[in-house]
């Protein structure tokens, strides 16, 4: 067969070098807010500030935690932040308190054959009904 399984189709493409078009994208954008801040501010403010953003830009364009992208994981953090929490399912658990007495008395009983019959299943159908 020629053509195979398409692979490595969530790998993205390297357009210069090792950079991607996002990470180039990122990176555009860091410098151009520098130059915007290098002819705004005075020089120490500049430094205060670039060191930081600088460090989120790269983090943007290079860091991928739990191999996602860092601006999805920064969103995922925001949306987890901030919606509300809801709880689709909660299980409620009963707290059965037995004495070591019944169970060797319950151990020790002969069991009984129990038997089914149509009236039973017909209870028990109502009573599972009824629950919902």
């Amino acid at each position: 067969m020629l053509f195979g399984t398409p692979q490595f189709i969530d790998v993205e493409d390297k357009i210069v070098g090792p950079f991607t078009g996002k990470a180039l994208l990122w990176m555009f954008i860091l410098g151009a807010i520098l130059l915007i801040l290098w002819n705004i501010v005075s020089t120490g403010v500049f430094f205060v500030v670039a060191i930081p953003l600088g460090l989120f830009f790269l983090a943007l364009a290079f860091y991928r935690p739990y191999n996602q992208p860092f601006a999805n994981f920064i969103l995922s953090a925001g949306f987890f932040f901030f919606r509300p929490k809801v709880y689709i399912w909660k299980k409620e658990g009963r707290i059965i308190k037995r004495s070591v007495q019944e169970d060797i008395l319950k151990t020790k009983a002969p069991k009984e054959k129990k038997e089914i019959n149509q009236e039973k299943i017909k209870k028990l159908a109502e009573i599972l009904d009824k629950r919902n």
